[in-house]
């Protein structure tokens, strides 16, 4: 029988937060210096949150000496590089893991055309918008130590299939990777600038590739969810996910909660978490975003969960602050 994971309260100096900038994402591995190492994204709040993490969102590293943290912010590690580059320009959706004594950061990056924004929002038709997003592909760095240095791959490790249902990007990478350095590769992918946003896999016998698509289509079907993390347990794999509408949990950007005996036939669980957490203080509180879920093992269980969230009435756009929030776990 699955069990649903079931998050505690949630420490209110914890996680990753700096007022000055947009904070995203959040990924976390143990070094073997002992210390927690948080791969988020952010971007100068000189800026709009959308759509400019699109143009100016950069991978940064932060630290902490406990998984809850609080994380200080150490340096970036996938800096703008030149838009000759195919992730020149932003980098994004960083997710941590290790196989051996290799430590492997797969990440969204991009580039465009025209000067980068320096100050206020990036509108929807600015066709910089449009080019940065049809220009997401899934990179690879590989470091000996979350601390670097870290060398990045010359070219995406996924491209589009121009004839297929993801034809238009792919990003948001949730990999697997096995001992043996084998890696399941899930990947957000969709048509177009509007179509529904879908999870597909590919597989690789080195995580650097060449990845190959694996099964018919995407998993799911035709449901609209992303910000997936999948993981191994119990002889099995783990899936949250962001529901964007609500069709699977019932409440629009909530944790769902999937189980596969394979890693490519899905079945949906229950629901892993909501928007309202429990704070530490005593506060219960509807976040106006709880996004980008990402799943920290320790001795092979599930222990916490780092999301990005968001304060405001709902929704990214009209918040006035974003960071990144731990939440321990039980099983339930």
């Amino acid at each position: 029988m699955d069990l649903i994971l079931r998050p505690g309260l949630v420490p209110v100096d914890g996680g990753f937060r700096d007022d000055a900038w947009w904070i995203w994402c959040g990924s976390v591995i143990r070094g073997d210096d002992g210390l927690y190492h948080m791969f988020a994204s952010r971007w100068s709040k000189a800026t709009a949150f959308s759509a400019n993490w699109l143009t100016n969102s950069c991978v940064v590293r932060a630290v902490a000496s406990q998984a809850a943290g609080p994380y200080r912010f150490v340096e970036e590690v996938l800096p703008p590089r030149g838009r000759e580059h195919w992730d020149g320009l932003m980098t994004h959706n960083p997710t941590i893991h290790r196989c051996g004594d290799c430590f492997l950061l797969f990440y969204t990056g991009t580039t465009y055309d025209g000067p980068v924004p320096t100050a206020g929002r990036l509108e929807e038709d600015d066709p910089r918008r449009l080019q940065a997003r049809a220009n997401q592909r899934i990179g690879l760095a590989t470091a000996p130590s979350p601390a670097g240095p870290w060398t990045r791959l010359e070219a995406p490790i996924l491209e589009v299939d121009p004839s297929g249902w993801d034809a238009f990007l792919t990003t948001n990478a949730a990999p697997v990777v096995q001992a043996d350095g084998r890696v399941l590769l899930y990947y957000k992918s969709t048509e177009d600038d509007h179509a529904r946003l879908r999870y597909g896999v590919a597989v690789a016998d080195d995580p650097a590739g060449p990845y190959r698509r694996s099964g018919d289509g995407p998993i799911f079907g035709e449901a609209h969810y992303e910000d997936a993390c999948v993981w191994h347990e119990d002889g099995g794999y783990r899936m949250v996910f962001n529901d964007l509408t609500g069709a699977f949990t019932g409440e629009d950007h909530a944790g769902g909660y999937a189980a596969s005996e394979d890693g490519r036939a899905w079945r949906y669980v229950g629901q892993a978490y909501s928007r309202t957490l429990q704070w530490s203080d005593g506060r219960i509180v509807t976040q106006g975003s709880l996004e980008r879920p990402q799943i920290l093992l320790e001795q092979g269980r599930p222990a916490w969960l780092f999301a990005a969230t968001a304060d405001g009435p709902g929704g990214f756009s009209r918040a006035a602050n974003t960071w990144n929030v731990a939440i321990p776990l039980g099983r339930g």
